[in-house]
């Protein structure tokens, strides 16, 4: 099993990433399995829900052996979404590293917890590929537009502490303190909650649609995403011509 699941008597339920070989990277089965997960939990009833990583890792992003293969992003959206559209409050217990994909996942949660050793970066522009629209809008929404230039534009690491100072993560503490986060989430009035989520979610985007999807259906049809994975696999510096 590279996801697993299970719901506590106090009706919280736990998806908890388990690639501890891969770090917890996200390839096609573990995203269609988060899915399988969130269907899971709202079949149970449960009344919030953790997710998070065995071992050090939150999530070490994208399986570079998939992230470019037929499937991979349509599958990695309907996981973030999966975890986003679930009607309970939703807490990241973000254990390590939360990296590009692991960030996406970590921000698509209500609120995060960070132990020390957490960190976020999304690096896409190291490597030639994009982020959907709708993570860098929920990037800006939960952190600020000054988190999200500095993770997107300088690709900066943010530590868990300067994650707090900025509102990216909630509150700083071990895996436990998320789980009793949850917890106490979980007998706060269940309608409520559900509609604050709504309303809280709703975000109007400055551009139309069309044209931002356009920008990142190119990202990753260009030549630069090639050279990135080219230089990837021969380990050296890729050399972007923006087309």
């Amino acid at each position: 099993m590279t996801v697993n699941v299970t719901v506590g008597a106090d009706r919280v339920g736990v998806i908890e990433l388990d690639r501890p070989e891969r770090r917890n990277a996200l390839n096609v089965e573990t995203c269609r399995r988060i899915v399988a997960a969130t269907e899971e939990l709202r079949a149970a009833a449960v009344r919030a829900v953790m997710v998070t990583g065995t071992g050090t890792s939150f999530c070490s992003g994208a399986d570079f052996g998939e992230v470019y293969g037929e499937g991979f992003r349509d599958a990695l959206h309907a996981a973030l979404d999966a975890v986003h559209s679930l009607p309970v409050p939703v807490v990241a217990a973000v254990n390590g590293p939360a990296v590009g994909a692991g960030t996406q996942l970590a921000i698509a949660c209500d609120l995060r917890v960070a132990a020390p050793g957490a960190v976020f970066a999304l690096p896409t522009a190291r490597l030639g590929l994009a982020v959907n629209p709708w993570t860098i809008r929920r990037l800006v929404q939960i952190g600020g537009g000054a988190t999200a230039r500095a993770l997107l534009l300088a690709c900066d690491t943010v530590g868990a502490e300067l994650a707090l100072g900025r509102g990216l993560v909630d509150r700083l503490g071990p895996v436990d303190d998320a789980r009793a986060l949850a917890a106490e989430l979980a007998g706060l009035a269940p309608l409520t909650l559900a509609y604050n989520k709504l309303v809280l979610d709703q975000v109007e985007p400055a551009e139309s649609d069309a044209d931002l999807l356009e920008a990142f259906d190119g990202c990753w049809s260009s030549a630069d995403l090639e050279e990135g994975r080219a230089a990837r696999s021969e380990k050296r510096v890729p050399a972007y011509e923006g087309r």
